[in-house]
């Protein structure tokens, strides 16, 4: 049975939050006393009539046997000042242990804000960890507000009244209805806490300064002089006016309790000051001192004790080591930053992981005319997210696109769901630092938290739709183009300069960004010919030096309504005659003449690079030279593909036996010399072959058969109950890097077989004579396998001979490695020797939808000899997708393998086959419920 439920903090509808965690013995005097505090009516509902709980029998639930029940605590406060306020749990039915009984009781000063919903949910998950599939309740009639919880879970039910109770069944299935749920519940919890933020009534800044220089003081006079919409509270204790403003001691002593709380003091002196919020009712601390996680290891242990405080009055932080929040809205004008420079209003939101970047990228996007709606600097991260965020963003009917400056992740699975769904309607355009080892290194310093491979964030920006830029001038760029110009309906684009010269650097950008150079029709180039002759009015389309301004612009016009294009990249050249601002006005015109649904993108190469102001007070984005603004172009065109594909669905398999291939898992676990009292790095153990074999068959994956023998006389008689000829290898289901993989290939008799065998036998002990003993000169004794019962295995893990059919196909690989912050990625590819020598792959996070497969292999290098290169027979690609969807499958189902590697993988016109395949597995922890903070 899984050990229970991570300790976790779960948001509620309100913004504010409460600590779920196991209840165990010491936790009786917290539910007697919460106990005394319910009232008859709720105590009648939970257990359909009286019930008195005390000393004598609370033992029943808080001191259980976790193998069969599990009761969760929703607790407020910390240590001596803990309260708990609702319990749930369920119990298993021992004669059917995928049945289990569930209850739960919230006490009636904390009823209706979602505590309950939130403990029968995790209990629910956690059931269904536990193997449980139906959940079932009795709940009274009259308990309408009960009733309710459950119809809203998302899981499916059916109710059967008897007299006066309804007993609930819950399919515990946790599928989409459920997920869309709990994203739901998520988005209203996280709207909640971050309207606090970014649209608070009013402001105390603790710890305001009279030093206009100070940081402190910096952050005052901006508030002040962005005329905020509410009232400002400076705070401190040593002086009775701040910038004009009345000054209070504490935030005791303030007129009014603010909305958000600013705190610019000492590090040593923050939690305090949370402290002293929190028991005002405040819910919103936005820290901007440094000295935490950012400051070694004592810092850390102060950024531990600040959100453990926070987490224990409900209360939300931005920050700590943060630039503060901006809300540009002229209903709101709040600029609680260190930046006295507020961009114009406009749609598009930043989010920024470093403070200084993000008001270096706020004062370049003024400059290049892009309109903000509001600004957060996160810091440290740790509480309010860039999934909190997010999800305000989502709905947030001033932002149309948000830009974010990231340095890691914290739950990129969250960050997936949400990205996907935003993605269809507003666009994320991202620049991920921490490429590089060195970058991850000093990027880990602050937040103590791995920023993830690189490879896998190209596979989650690529799954939902993030455009992903290397620097923050192509972020720019990005964003200048979104925010002004719609987006491609396809790759082509008109190219019209009056230089041949740009003209080929842009057909080359373009083609190296995935765009087209396009193929004028007929009708076009007549069009055309007057302002550019006949010659001229091609791909791309060139104005020669003798051309007017006015023979530019036209042609501009002309391609940009013709059908054939789907954007348009004006590259000028000003002569000596043509005044850039002249050059300018042409294109104005030209842009207003266009179709409003096509994009208009120039490149203006003036001799000192400076852009005419005509072309962004326009709204026309401008470039110095063709490969920046063919990168914007093409990174925009391909976000506007993915928007109009579909988003694709996760596939199941429905012939999967789970249960036996957890059964190899679990076993394997529990068996391994160690595995308790290892460091947790080094728990992990690969599966013994036969085993692995048999994970793959429980799932349906194809492979060719096989017989494991320890002696040449059992290669030989694998041979005889094998079709045509075997490969026979030695394995020890060892990592591929190291396992011993000599392999004899096109044995095609009974002897040769035995030669091989006996030959890979001689070979390996005079290579490895100190590692491998006479395991095989005096064979290990045979026993049945009580999962294979066709194939012999010896005792312990020593090696085997493996006799298997021949295959024959391209070779492919598939394999899952565990990132440890993005969690199982799959990559196919190159397999056999090949893949050595040639790095194609793809990759993508699990789970995997339809979509993510077929993009998968659309991105191999490889791909055309699996369509039939040059008359060769086409592959099964469905066979193909059918591989890579058990495979999802495989790893979703069982979080315990953590690695696979499955090289070669045989694909062919008649399937695929599986010739190869190492799995490791290890414990793994529960993880925290999706919707923690």
């Amino acid at each position: 049975m899984p050990s229970g439920p991570t300790t976790h903090d779960h948001a509620l509808p309100d913004g504010t939050t409460v600590h779920i965690r196991p209840m165990t013995p010491a936790d009786a005097p917290l539910l007697l006393a919460m106990w005394d505090r319910t009232s008859p009516r709720s105590r009648q509902l939970r257990f359909h009539g009286a019930y008195d709980l005390d000393e004598r029998n609370v033992g029943l639930f808080t001191d259980y046997d976790p193998r069969w029940q599990l009761a969760l605590a929703a607790t407020t406060g910390r240590d001596h000042d803990e309260r708990l306020v609702g319990v749930s749990r369920y119990v298993i039915d021992q004669d059917q242990p995928t049945h289990a009984e569930f209850a739960a009781l919230v006490e009636d000063a904390h009823q209706g804000r979602g505590i309950g919903s939130a403990l029968v949910r995790h209990v629910a998950e956690a059931a269904h960890e536990a193997g449980v599939r139906v959940l079932s309740g009795d709940v009274l009639a009259d308990n309408e507000s009960m009733l309710r919880l459950i119809r809203d879970l998302g899981l499916r039910h059916t109710d059967r009244r008897a007299s006066e109770v309804v007993r609930s069944d819950l399919d515990l299935d946790l599928g989409e209805d459920f997920l869309r749920v709990v994203d739901d519940q998520e988005r209203t919890a996280a709207r909640a806490a971050v309207h606090r933020f970014l649209r608070p009534s009013s402001v105390a800044v603790v710890g305001a300064s009279r030093d206009p220089d100070s940081l402190s003081g910096m952050l005052l006079a901006n508030l002040v002089a962005g005329e905020f919409a509410g009232p400002v509270f400076p705070v401190n204790p040593h002086t009775s006016e701040v910038a004009g403003l009345a000054s209070h001691a504490r935030l005791a002593d303030l007129p009014q309790v603010p909305e958000l709380v600013v705190v610019t003091l000492p590090a040593p002196l923050v939690n305090d000051v949370v402290d002293e919020a929190a028991a005002l009712g405040v819910h919103a601390v936005c820290i901007i001192s440094a000295g935490f996680a950012d400051d070694g290891e004592e810092g850390w242990q102060r950024q531990a004790d600040l959100l453990r405080r926070a987490r224990g009055h409900g209360l939300r932080i931005v920050g700590p080591n943060c630039m503060g929040v901006m809300n540009v809205d002229p209903a709101v004008s709040l600029n609680a930053t260190l930046t006295p420079r507020v961009p114009p209003h406009g749609r598009t939101a930043v989010l920024s992981q470093s403070g200084v970047l993000g008001t270096t990228i706020l004062d370049a996007a003024a400059a290049r005319g892009i309109g903000v709606s509001s600004f957060v600097s996160v810091g440290n991260k740790a509480d309010i997210s860039g999934n909190d965020l997010l999800r305000w963003w989502e709905t947030d009917p001033d932002t149309d696109q948000v830009l974010l400056y990231l340095e890691s992740f914290g739950n990129p699975r969250t960050f997936s769901r949400i990205a996907r769904r935003i993605g269809r309607h507003k666009t994320i355009v991202a620049v991920k630092a921490a490429r590089s080892a060195a970058g991850a290194r000093v990027a880990a310093r602050g937040t103590r938290t791995d920023p993830g491979a690189d490879q896998a964030v190209d596979a989650l920006f690529a799954q939902t739709g993030v455009i992903r830029t290397d620097t923050l001038p192509e972020l720019l760029d990005v964003a200048q183009l979104l925010a002004t110009q719609p987006l491609p309906s396809g790759p082509a684009v008109g190219v019209v300069t009056n230089s041949g010269g740009p003209g080929i650097l842009a057909a080359d950008a373009l083609e190296a960004n995935g765009l087209v150079v396009a193929t004028l029709s007929a009708d076009t180039r007549a069009r055309l010919a007057p302002h550019v002759g006949e010659a001229a009015a091609d791909d791309p389309v060139d104005v020669r030096p003798g051309g007017t301004v006015e023979d530019f612009g036209a042609a501009v016009r002309i391609v940009g309504d013709s059908p054939e294009v789907d954007a348009v990249l004006a590259i000028m050249v000003p002569l000596p005659n043509q005044h850039p601002d002249e050059v300018a006005r042409a294109l104005v015109r030209a842009r207003d003449e266009l179709d409003e649904d096509t994009p208009m993108v120039v490149v203006m190469m003036t001799p000192d690079g400076q852009v005419p102001h005509g072309l962004p007070a326009a709204g026309i984005p401008c470039h110095p030279f063709p490969e920046s603004a063919a990168a914007a172009l093409g990174r925009v065109a391909l976000h506007a593909a993915w928007r109009r594909r579909p988003l694709g669905r996760v596939v199941v398999p429905d012939d999967v036996d789970r249960t036996r291939a957890r059964r190899l898992v679990e076993r394997a676990i529990a068996t391994t010399p160690g595995m308790a009292t290892a460091h947790p790095s080094a728990r992990s153990a690969w599966l013994d072959p036969v085993d692995a074999h048999a994970v793959l068959d429980a799932y349906a994956i194809p492979r060719p058969e096989a017989r494991f023998v320890t002696t040449p006389d059992g290669a030989a008689d694998a041979f005889d109950q094998l079709d045509g000829p075997v490969v026979v290898k030695i394995v020890d289901g060892k990592p591929p890097d190291t396992m011993l993989d000599t392999v004899e290939a096109g044995r095609r008799s009974r002897r040769a077989a035995a030669a091989g065998a006996r030959d890979l036998i001689t070979r390996r002990e005079a290579g490895l004579a100190d590692d491998v003993p006479d395991r095989f000169t005096h064979p290990i004794a045979p026993v049945q396998s009580s999962d294979h019962p066709d194939v012999l295995t010896g005792h312990g893990p020593g090696c085997r001979l493996l006799v298997q059919e021949m295959e024959d196909g391209t070779e492919l690989s598939v394999s899952v490695h565990h990132d440890p912050v993005f969690g199982p990625i799959v990559v196919t590819g190159l397999g056999g020797d090949l893949a050595d020598l040639v790095d194609d792959r793809a990759a993508r996070i699990t789970p995997l939808t339809d979509r993510d497969v077929e993009e998968m292999l659309s991105d191999l290098r490889i791909r055309p000899v699996l369509d039939g290169w040059r008359g060769t027979p086409a592959a099964d690609l469905d066979a193909l997708v059918d591989l890579l969807v058990r495979v999802n499958a495989l790893v979703e189902d069982l979080p315990e393998v953590v690695e696979v590697a499955m090289n070669p993988v045989f694909v062919g016109p008649g399937g695929v086959s599986v010739a190869d395949v190492r799995i490791r597995v290890a414990p793994v922890p529960r993880h925290a419920p999706a919707a923690t903070p």
